[in-house]
């Protein structure tokens, strides 16, 4: 059965999976590997049966050895060596005047490479300091610009929340922080409250970002109105931790529900307005006119049973009425008739008129 191992070559580096076969190892073990820059020695993280998902196991490589004493005095000699290349190569810094922060000194197990990490404002030009440390250590040397974030990875320090640095404590990769986050979370855009040891935006920002976008989905828009079983009500403050929301009610009182409180009082507002809406279809809204009852002849001559109940008066009053309007409209169409042959005949008679008064003209 095949056994997979997570190292880490530094403390708070990020983790390198291996196959320990033939070895048997256990978590804290150190071993020697087989790196792309030569061997190195790296602890043990992770202990697997099985290799992580989206790693395909034949590419991985094994594990050369377990490590023993003598691994362990040529790694104090790297590091007394890395404390005297970090003093030399500061000094020399400020020798050249060269305007760039020296942060840490790495130097590679078998010491066939030493790499010095800074940061710097701009692009520096550091050939002169390569050939310093060249002729002094005999060696290949690597000079690695590094940001912010990176170089509070390697230091370390303090947060604001208390804690050792996220990313000097367990994360790997770095991901974008925009102020977007920010105002998502309803924080106070001040930088010294948001801004990390590195000067940079909080990479706590971006951990709790899901679980506020999916409080946002689910919580009405703060300072809206909204008509509700109670009546219309306006939110004023949302509360992500306690799931609630503090909203003002028609009286005036502020009030804290939960958004489950809220979906159902929003939920008997619909049904409320679905029963009015299907009772104004029903009987044809509320500003629809009652069907007039017409008396209907039978064939017998008398009247039906609408015309008796009501006592034919419905019927008479239709009748006088058209026979009061019937001479009113009569007048009417006359009165138009009248305006259109009068403007048919200006229309006609003003052209000849144009015409001898064009001939006089002349």
């Amino acid at each position: 059965m095949s056994q997979y191992v997570g190292v880490k070559f530094q403390e708070h580096g990020q983790i390198y999976y291996f196959l320990a076969n033939p070895f048997v190892l256990s978590p804290n073990e150190h071993v020697i590997v087989s790196t792309d820059e030569g061997l190195g020695l790296a602890k043990v993280a992770d202990v697997r049966s099985e290799a992580p998902e989206g790693i395909d196991p034949e590419s991985l490589k094994a594990v050369q050895r377990v490590a023993t004493e003598e691994d362990f005095l040529i790694v104090r000699e790297n590091e007394e060596l890395s404390r005297q290349a970090f003093t030399f190569c500061f000094e020399q810094i400020q020798k050249f005047e060269l305007d760039m922060k020296l942060v840490d000194v790495e130097v590679r197990f078998d010491q066939s490479k030493i790499v010095f990490f800074f940061t710097a404002p701009a692009r520096i030009d550091f050939r002169e300091l390569v050939k310093v440390l060249v002729s002094k250590y005999r060696t290949r040397i690597e000079l690695r610009q590094i940001g912010v974030r990176h170089e509070a990875q390697i230091l370390g320090g303090i947060g604001s929340c208390g804690r050792v640095c996220c990313c000097h404590q367990f994360m790997r990769k770095f991901e974008p922080v925009t102020i977007k986050m920010a105002k998502e979370q309803q924080l106070f855009l001040n930088p010294a409250k948001i801004s990390g040891a590195c000067g940079r935006l909080l990479c706590c920002l971006n951990f709790e970002r899901k679980n506020y976008a999916d409080f946002q989905k689910r919580c009405p828009k703060i300072g809206k109105k909204y008509t509700t079983s109670i009546g219309e009500v306006k939110v004023l403050r949302a509360n992500m931790f306690r799931d609630s929301l503090v909203i003002g009610d028609p009286e005036g009182e502020e009030r804290e529900i939960s958004l489950v409180e809220w979906a159902e009082l929003r939920e008997l507002n619909r049904e409320g307005q679905a029963t009015e809406l299907t009772e104004e279809k029903r009987f044809g809204g509320s500003d629809a006119k009652q069907p007039e009852t017409v008396a209907a002849a039978e064939p017998d001559g008398s009247q039906s049973k609408e015309a008796d109940q009501s006592g034919g008066q419905p019927a008479q009053a239709e009748s006088e009425g058209e026979a009061q309007q019937q001479p009113s409209r009569k007048r009417a169409t006359k009165r138009r008739g009248r305006r259109r042959s009068k403007s048919e005949g200006s229309g006609r008679g003003s052209r000849p008129s144009r015409k001898k008064g064009r001939a006089k003209k002349k």
